[in-house]
């Protein structure tokens, strides 16, 4: 199967860790959503000494005054002063800057004769290119920044000591630049998050450094694998989309890139996988009660497909595909610490996903979809390679 597989939408159930210990997994849309938003549970718990080992990435385990360690007020204090840069109005200004690096990414795909590997010509270079234009990162080396990356959100492909080493090689290289922008502020995301904090002087200079490596390790690796899943899924299951894609205007690509942001995989089912949270006090979720001190796996892409929320036969159109959601996507999450690059990611791939098939209706695969490699080892899995033609 070229596509993993997801879990199936049921009750919470317990999963059983090689480490002995067991989780409650979660997979229904209304049970996820109510562990990623009630009080009693939440994340920075997880830290306790009392807590279970737990199978996480190297980024969540290193900093635990991160902002997806905290809860409750000191969350809030930090949250509202990086959320400034993330106001509507301020991502509504990024879009030309967005659609200006597509459009430079297709010019260069033009220049090319096919076959034309799309991971490495574009689902790849995107988002690193967004990302340093809207950091005021413009020259910086990408491949060091996708290294960085992939260290910080490893399952056991490197070593504790190289992931440490990493995170704390990207979070010199981030408080320099801090150091910079204060000397020297410009219209950038830095910027803006330095003058938001000089504004909430509980907030520390670590504290927005560490924040602004979360949201770069984030943004590449959930922009590239989900942008790169959802190309092979267009192009293999559903050409008749892409070709609709083509023929609409650039809006008509918001309610597509919701769909396969909620239904198309974007990593393995490994153990402990999902958004993982503790129960500070007792609490009853899809009619199961769970302890203070258990802990929660919420499966958001499993939520994606529960048949009790979206119909399936969204997905088994066309019509379906571009048709408004009955209610939200939990893709990135909901609650306290829903991920707030998240309408940064949707923009960037309606803008991609709609310029690409607006250049090319006629875009195929080039080869055998049973042949394609996939990227793994990571938070995410997606094609190493695309080729394709047109």
């Amino acid at each position: 199967m070229h596509r993993t597989a997801l879990r199936t939408p049921g009750p919470p159930r317990l999963e059983r860790l090689t480490t002995g210990h067991s989780v409650w997994l979660v997979t229904c849309h209304a049970d996820v959503r109510q562990v990623l938003t009630d009080p009693r549970i939440g994340r920075s718990s997880l830290l306790a000494p009392d807590a279970p080992p737990l199978p996480e990435v190297a980024i969540a385990r290193e900093d635990p005054q991160a902002l997806i360690h905290l809860d409750g007020a000191e969350h809030r204090r930090l949250r509202q002063t990086a959320q400034r840069s993330f106001t509507p109005r301020a991502i509504a200004r990024w879009r030309p800057w967005i659609a200006s690096v597509v459009e430079e990414l297709l010019d260069e795909m033009a220049r090319r004769r096919p076959p034309v590997d799309l991971i490495a010509g574009y689902a790849r270079p995107l988002p690193a290119l967004v990302i340093s234009r809207l950091m005021g990162l413009e020259g910086q080396d990408h491949a060091e920044m996708y290294r960085w990356s992939g260290m910080a959100f490893s399952y056991g492909t490197s070593t504790p000591e190289e992931a440490r080493d990493a995170l704390v090689a990207f979070h010199s290289f981030l408080a320099r630049l801090f150091a910079t922008r204060r000397r020297h502020p410009g219209d950038d995301l830095i910027s803006g998050l330095i003058a938001a904090a000089d504004e909430s002087p509980d907030v520390s200079e670590s504290q927005l450094v560490s924040l602004a490596r979360t949201l770069v390790v984030a943004g590449l690796e959930t922009t590239q694998s989900a942008l790169g899943n959802g190309l092979l899924y267009l192009l293999d299951e559903a050409p008749e989309a892409w070709q609709r894609l083509a023929e609409q205007d650039e809006d008509k690509a918001e309610p597509l890139v919701e769909n396969l942001l909620r239904f198309v995989p974007r990593a393995d089912v490994v153990e402990g996988a999902g958004l993982q949270r503790r129960a500070t006090a007792e609490v009853e979720i899809g009619g199961v009660t769970v302890a203070a001190g258990d802990v929660l796996v919420a499966d958001v892409m499993a939520a994606g497909t529960d048949p009790e929320v979206y119909p399936p036969d969204l997905r088994a159109s066309t019509d379906g595909l571009f048709s408004p959601l009955p209610a939200p996507s939990l893709a990135f999450g909901a609650g306290p610490h829903h991920c707030m690059g998240a309408w940064t990611a949707r923009m960037t791939m309606q803008l991609a996903l709609h310029r690409l098939a607006h250049r090319w209706p006629g875009l195929s695969l080039a080869g055998p979809v049973e042949e394609i490699e996939w990227r793994r080892g990571g938070l995410t899995r997606s094609p190493l390679r695309l080729e394709v033609t047109w």
